[in-house]
């Protein structure tokens, strides 16, 4: 079972990830030609915002999670 700091750097690192993607297909949409790609890279880029925002705010959840748990341990 993998300690909950460590679950809360790998949401974090998935966050990040998700939206460099996201930034990338959302610069890139200006320069495809066909409008049903584009509207289907601009729908990709939306859908990875989404994952950038959930992993943001499990890794927040789980790190707030780890400090509760280590101030009760040290009470």
């Amino acid at each position: 079972m993998l300690p909950i700091r460590l679950t809360a750097f790998f949401f974090i690192v998935f966050a990040v990830v998700c939206l460099w993607f996201a930034i990338d297909l959302f610069a890139s949409v200006a320069s495809i030609a066909d409008p049903v790609e584009a509207s289907g890279a601009k729908s990709f880029a939306w859908f990875l915002s989404f994952l950038f925002v959930v992993g943001a705010v499990l890794g927040v959840v789980s790190w707030q999670i780890a400090q509760t748990r280590s101030k009760d341990e040290d009470a």
